[in-house]
């Protein structure tokens, strides 16, 4: 059996795991456009910020690939897939066959539209390892950054380079911080932790034109800027799926084994999209952890097995100058109760529908957000009076229910 994976990140790596519990034998390669021992992407940030080597970065032992008895080509992009002969072709024209396919693609950085951005010298996007080396080799102490988004990304580039002793903007057009996964509340204690470290936060406005190193904002100032770094989101890389004719939306479509829509091709991680138990709905979620699982359970079918990816919920876990935040499944709606401790400075936002926890925001006090993301997972039914035992001892919760 011949094994190709397209990809070298949590996807990839889940599924050679999965195809070797069922495959001892079976030729494995795995192909990636970058050049680097597989990494987790999320320690760039601490890379950058010097907190950790690259050695600590490995989402695997050096050895991993030997062990594994996994062929790879480092540096080099697939272009295509031949679907009817089933064989994929790199960028240098190269051709490799395959019994079965795993796209594990991830996603690249959209750079919006801006009138004058393209002539802007310095800048730079935040989602790969030569990113974050390309910043670290074009920042200079006192200099003037200016962050686009006020995202995940866009943040953690911040915290890294705050100790670079640079000045620090951070321009959204939401009026909140990090307004994908939190509430309102959530984000003003967050923001106005941020804040303490003269980290200038512009929101509800935009960036109408760049002219060279100034930034003119919808609001009428002026921002000038040395280096400029862009994180107002990914996009899911789905061409070699989509131009096949492979089944997508805004990702590509799945089964609950990962299968695509087109025989012996499977796909995995942030390309993907997954089913969110939380809200009923499909939807990208960009996720290591969720990404590992899609591609152990691909692995494990390419091979021969029978495994379901069934029970997935967005969840992050960040934080920022040492205040910790957790949040997973829905945090909107109209079962939510919410409840500011700490002084202003913790934060617990819980959110129900029929009668099972659904999500919650974790501002702080983070200790419960494994029992709360089990009892998600596990779908228990929480009675009214319940809602106190659940906040104060959610273990008990879920002994009850193995019981």
């Amino acid at each position: 059996m011949k094994y190709v994976i397209i990809g070298n990140s949590g996807g990839a790596i889940g599924a050679v795991i999965g195809i070797r519990e069922y495959d001892e034998d079976g030729e494995i390669l795995l192909i990636s456009d970058e050049n680097y021992h597989t990494y987790s992407r999320p320690l760039i940030s601490y890379w950058l910020e010097g907190k950790i080597t690259e050695e600590k970065m490995h989402y695997r032992d050096p050895n991993f690939y030997e062990r594994m008895n996994v062929d790879t080509i480092l540096g080099r992009r697939v272009s295509s897939i031949d679907k009817d002969v089933k064989a994929i072709t790199l960028d240098d024209g190269s051709t490799y066959s395959y019994d079965k396919l795993l796209v594990a693609t991830g996603s690249s950085p959209f750079i919006p539209p801006i009138k004058g951005i393209d002539n802007v010298d310095r800048r730079f996007t935040f989602t790969k390892f030569d990113d974050a080396k390309a910043i670290s080799a074009n920042v200079k102490s006192g200099e003037r950054i200016l962050i686009l988004g006020a995202g995940l990304i866009g943040l953690k580039a911040a915290e890294a380079l705050y100790p670079r002793d640079v000045d620090l903007t951070v321009v959204d057009l939401s009026n909140k911080i990090l307004s994908s996964i939190l509430d309102e509340n959530a984000s003003k204690i967050v923001g106005n932790h941020i804040k303490k470290k003269d980290l200038s936060l512009v929101l509800d406005t935009s960036v109408d034109e760049f002219d060279g190193n100034k930034a003119i904002l919808s609001n009428g100032e002026i921002v000038e800027f040395d280096v400029l770094i862009v994180s107002v989101g990914v996009r899911p890389n789905i061409s070699l799926v989509q131009d096949i004719d492979g089944e997508c939306r805004r990702g590509i479509i799945t089964n609950i084994r990962q299968q695509t829509s087109i025989p012996d091709i499977y796909a995995a991680g942030d390309c993907t999209e997954s089913h969110d138990i939380s809200s009923g709905t499909d939807k990208i979620i960009a996720l290591l952890p969720n990404a590992f699982i899609q591609g152990e359970v691909a692995g494990k079918n390419m091979a021969g097995g029978d495994a379901k990816y069934e029970n997935a919920i967005p969840m992050n876990a960040i934080g920022f100058f040492g205040l910790f935040t957790i949040t997973a499944g829905i945090y909107d709606g109209d079962g939510c109760i919410s409840q500011i401790n700490g002084e202003g400075n913790q934060y617990e936002r819980l959110c129900f529908k029929d009668g099972r926890l659904k999500g919650f925001i974790l501002v702080g006090n983070v200790a419960n957000a494994t029992s709360y993301t089990a009892i998600i997972k596990a779908g228990i039914k929480i009675a009214d009076d319940e809602i106190e035992l659940l906040r104060t001892n959610p273990n008990s919760l879920l002994k009850k229910q193995i019981r």
